[in-house]
């Protein structure tokens, strides 16, 4: 597969069905979906390769990203995602990422996720780009601030307290 961005300690390309494994291990990783709403959800292999082939490979197909796999260069392991997810109601990307724990504080994800960004508003010419975290993930709600994403609405949906953040777009009104 092609490598899609290169970054000094991570590399991303497309998921493919080889890596049904490692996204078991950090989807089903009850530290990792915490705050996602989706717990415990991808918690065999053949659930992952249901999620890589149904969502990820279709979303490739048909908007021409999705999640990216995030590579750890110095243990060559796969060991999260950072990319994309086309909202249609919103006709707009969602940024999303997951990684597992013992890469966290370690400043992998801002270094995925600044590349990701930059990736999908020059080379997909994304419009915008949004998030959408639980209140009580404060790390998460940090880190999107530390990208440059502004607040711009806060909201109740899936269970969650969810607070939205928007990156180079107008605002959101509900």
């Amino acid at each position: 597969m092609t490598l899609l961005i290169d970054t000094p300690r991570l590399q991303m390309r497309h998921f493919r069905l080889a890596d049904a494994e490692a996204v078991r291990a950090f989807n089903a990783n009850t530290e990792v979906t915490r705050y996602t709403g989706d717990p415990a959800q991808i918690s065999t292999s053949e659930q992952a390769r249901r999620l890589i082939k149904d969502v990820w490979l279709h979303e490739y197909k048909r908007y021409g990203y999705a999640r990216y796999t995030l590579i750890h260069k110095q243990h060559n392991k796969l060991i999260g995602f950072c990319g994309f997810k086309f909202n249609p109601q919103q006709q707009l990307a969602d940024l999303g990422y997951r990684m597992l724990p013992q890469y966290w504080q370690q400043g992998l994800g801002y270094e995925a996720a600044q590349s990701v960004m930059t990736y999908g508003l020059t080379t997909l010419a994304l419009p915008g780009i949004y998030a959408e975290v639980d209140s009580a993930n404060t790390g998460s709600v940090r880190f999107l601030q530390k990208l440059g994403f502004t607040h711009t609405d806060s909201y109740r949906q899936w269970g969650l307290n969810l607070q939205r953040y928007d990156y180079l777009c107008a605002p959101y009104s509900r």
